[in-house]
């Protein structure tokens, strides 16, 4: 019999891991992996890389519920595929999951499914949110006011300044200089 490994994630700095980490300490996870990263991608996981590398055949890698994992269905059958090859079982405490039964299988992909659609719900939303507020009066999506005196960087051009000059004396990059130039 392996070890039971835990993994808690929430989406951001501000929220909080404790209720999860009880939860894992409680089911005797020997070591529990953290992390305050979205879970919308596999990206800048780096606690959920660490932990399906350390994971063993016979361990058993626990979660408080399946969206702590990923919350998009192709991250989370990909995570699934990874463990099953390396003889990893998945345990998810606030929900009946057992990867190792044809039922658990397909229970393990039914909240991902939501989870992603949750997901891209809330990003329509958003969407339609900003687009809301970018046709009224009073937009608050303006973007940020630029930093760089355009009308300076064109006379050093109108000068003789090439491109790298220009961006070394107004510090910034060349590639701004570029774009500035084009407008």
């Amino acid at each position: 019999m392996g070890e039971v490994v835990g993994y808690a994630r929430v989406s951001s700095l501000h929220q909080n891991l404790d209720v999860q980490l009880e939860a894992l300490n409680a089911e005797g996870c020997v070591r529990v992996y953290q992390e305050k990263v979205s879970g919308t991608s596999r990206t800048k996981r780096e606690e959920l890389a660490k932990i399906l590398d350390y994971v063993r055949e016979g361990d058993t890698l626990c979660v408080t519920k399946l969206d702590r994992l990923a919350r998009s269905l192709p991250d989370l059958i990909n995570i699934g595929a990874q463990l099953d090859k390396k003889g990893v079982a998945l345990k998810v405490l606030d929900q009946p999951v057992d990867t190792t039964t044809p039922a658990g299988r397909l229970f393990f992909s039914m909240p991902g499914a939501f989870a992603q659609f949750e997901t891209e719900i809330r990003r329509e939303r958003q969407m339609e949110g900003i687009a809301a507020a970018q046709a009224r009066a009073d937009n608050p999506y303006k973007g940020r006011p630029s930093s760089i005196d355009v009308d300076k960087v064109r006379k050093m051009k109108v000068n003789g300044m090439g491109a790298t000059a220009i961006a070394n004396e107004m510090e910034i990059s060349r590639q701004s200089v570029y774009r500035l130039l084009k407008k």
